[in-house]
């Protein structure tokens, strides 16, 4: 009777130890490995993100990728990726194909307002440009304009705004973000398209070293100036703010789906706050009076 109790304890200690084993292995928003892809574009601010989610929890291991807008998109309809990083509106042909390979709804996860910036070397006498230099200047086969490549974040979204189709912009490519500023001195009769957090992080000494490379144009529409700063972002009244977000094809609440959630929540938002952008949730101060 003996060896039978006893035999019995330890199948069920047995039972436990693998339920407990298979349980530690299970997913989880805390722990795991995640890979997130993202344009060159919004990079920074995406590793910030990673960075922050990584303290926070220290079984989590995050990834960053760096691949054009259009190919992360591609790739994490294949299941390649969990989580990519956007900025344009998706048509109606990439909203079904989401759809139908993902299983799930559109759910964009925004959380920072970013931009796509027009600057010229530091000497140039141009002080500012129109919306209508912008829009003749990207059909013109001089090709003043320096994009980061096609398929890009940048390229996509100017296409966007002035409804026309990529393919049927006519610009000049340097690969890069931070070497079209580098290069830029090179050709003074161009104009480098680029985005914000490229070097918006306010005490960050490369940023601080990109941005006195450079003069950033306010964009004249209407008759007014915008710039892409806190206010014009905040406002979204400079012509090219964009709002970045997050898509994911994890369809439980498992670590792409923590990340995404922790970074629209207020310790989020405060390191997107940090990268010199502007948060989308914004946290009201509490500040109690005695």
């Amino acid at each position: 009777m003996k060896n039978s109790m006893k035999g019995i304890m330890l199948f069920v200690l047995s039972v436990i130890a693998l339920s407990c084993k298979k349980e530690d292995k299970s997913p989880s928003y805390y722990k795991g490995d995640l890979t997130i892809l993202t344009d060159e574009s919004f990079k920074s601010v995406t590793e910030a993100l990673a960075d922050g989610y990584m303290i926070n929890y220290p079984d989590a291991h995050i990834k960053v990728v760096t691949e054009k807008e259009d190919l992360g998109f591609l790739d994490l309809l294949k299941g390649k990726a969990r989580v990519a990083v956007m900025s344009r509106e998706l048509n109606a042909e990439e909203l079904k194909a989401f759809k139908e390979q993902v299983g799930s709804k559109f759910l964009p996860a925004r959380f920072a307002a970013d931009a796509v910036i027009f600057v010229v070397p530091k000497n140039s006498t141009k002080t500012s440009i129109t919306m209508n230099e912008i829009q003749n200047g990207l059909l013109s086969d001089n090709k003043s304009f320096i994009f980061d490549g096609a398929n890009s974040s940048n390229l996509n979204f100017v296409a966007q705004k002035l409804k026309k189709q990529p393919k049927d912009l006519k610009f000049s490519v340097i690969p890069g973000s931070e070497n079209i500023i580098e290069q830029l001195n090179k050709y003074p009769d161009k104009i480098g398209v680029i985005g914000l957090n490229t070097f918006s992080r306010p005490y960050d000494k490369v940023s601080i070293q990109l941005r006195d490379m450079v003069k950033v144009l306010p964009v004249e529409n209407n008759g007014k100036l915008y710039s892409p700063d806190a206010a014009g972002l905040r406002e979204m009244e400079y012509p090219f703010t964009r709002v970045l977000y997050f898509l994911t094809n994890e369809g439980n609440f498992n670590i792409a789906n923590g990340f995404i959630r922790y970074s629209c929540t207020q310790l989020g938002q405060m390191i997107v706050q940090k990268e010199g952008l502007q948060p989308y949730n914004i946290y009201k101060r509490e500040v109690q009076m005695r």
